[in-house]
């Protein structure tokens, strides 16, 4: 690696904070850290509403190893469950003011930044089944959840605390004035991390590099994902990406992108590299040699969002460690039949019963 002074200072602060939560520490309760890791992207969109209390449900009923899921902070400082910087028409609708003549009201198309979590929790967030996603359930009346609340449920389902999270920031590095700054995101985050049952069960993900550097920094604990993607590797004309926290991949050794994405994320001390799986032509972007190297790195690799089991057939010849997908359904299967060990799959009648004591 071409090392540079403006990398080491970037990177050293990593290393000089001890965990200021030294009551959390790791539990040797048996967790799904054992299976193939199939994980249910925003809980499992092709089955279930996204990143909502029942997709969440319907993901744990298909046996997903890991539910992975979004967060943006409100205005008045609440980690929720969304993907989206705004609320977006065609996937949530309003249905009355938070209290009698809001200037704000209607909320849809707002952001979430800008809004409290009392206007949020007014949102129908169910209603809408998704044009790309047509055997999607849908669950009139759902709101945002909070991550507490997303936290309870899965501990209703989930008594034994076994099920595996990964969790992402969606911070906007290209324009901060429409979300909060990283360091909001990661102290709300984190604190919302350290009470849950579920503190070490939790994989913290980012494509804003600069969050996985501050969690790292926070607490040392927390496993890390650096995600990346073909518009985040490099800004316009290659420019240096405000997403990769000041890195250049063409700073790090290796013949390929894949290999030098590996090493970039080995510098910020990242334990996974979730790549996008193709681009959007096909071609494959993540590849065998960025799994290779990864793993002479010791970090794992668990590419996104994998719909096409012709693409998992080739991702599992290159050794991934887990594969995060829209139909954890079809993918466990798929799972079960190359003979890989798979979670099991929650009980269908204690789930549903935990979703309706946590949605009434």
């Amino acid at each position: 690696m071409r090392a540079t002074q403006l990398l080491a200072a970037l990177f050293s602060f990593v290393f000089v904070s001890a965990n200021p939560y030294p009551e959390n520490v790791v539990s040797s309760r048996p967790t799904h850290k054992r299976f193939f890791d199939v994980q249910g992207h925003r809980g499992g969109r092709g089955i279930a509403v996204e990143n909502t209390l029942p997709g969440f449900a319907w993901g744990l009923i298909h046996g997903a190893t890991t539910l992975e899921m979004d967060n943006g902070i409100t205005k008045d400082g609440h980690v929720v469950v969304w993907h989206d910087e705004s609320i977006e028409p065609y996937k949530c609708r309003d249905t009355a003011p938070a209290f009698p003549d809001d200037p704000d009201y209607p909320y849809v198309g707002k952001l979430i930044a800008n809004m409290t979590l009392a206007q949020i929790k007014t949102l129908d967030c169910g209603s809408v089944r998704q044009t790309d996603y047509p055997l999607q359930l849908i669950f009139p009346g759902t709101q945002i959840s909070t991550l507490q609340e997303v936290f309870d449920f899965v501990e209703c389902a989930d008594p034994e605390h076994q099920v595996l999270f990964n969790i992402e920031s969606k911070i906007d590095a290209e324009q901060p004035n429409r979300t909060l700054a990283v360091s909001e995101f990661v102290t709300r985050q984190h604190k919302v991390f350290a009470r849950s049952p579920y503190k070490n069960s939790i994989t913290y993900q980012s494509f804003d590099w600069r969050t996985i550097i501050s969690m790292k920094k926070l607490d040392r604990q927390i496993l890390t994902s650096a995600l990346v993607d073909e518009l985040t590797v490099y800004g316009p004309e290659r420019s240096t990406s405000p997403w990769l926290a000041g890195l250049r991949p063409d700073q790090f050794n290796g013949s390929t992108l894949g290999e030098q994405l590996a090493e970039a994320a080995k510098f910020i001390s990242a334990d996974i590299l979730s790549p996008e799986a193709t681009y959007p032509n096909g071609a494959m972007f993540t590849t065998k040699a960025m799994v290779a190297r990864s793993h002479a790195l010791g970090i794992k690799v668990k590419p996104w969002t994998v719909n096409d089991l012709n693409v998992a057939d080739a991702l599992l010849d290159w050794k991934v460690d887990g594969i995060i997908t829209d139909f954890p359904d079809v993918l466990r299967r798929w799972a079960k039949q190359q003979a890989l060990l798979v979670a099991p799959k929650y009980p269908k009648q204690r789930v549903l019963s935990c979703l309706q004591k946590h949605t009434s």
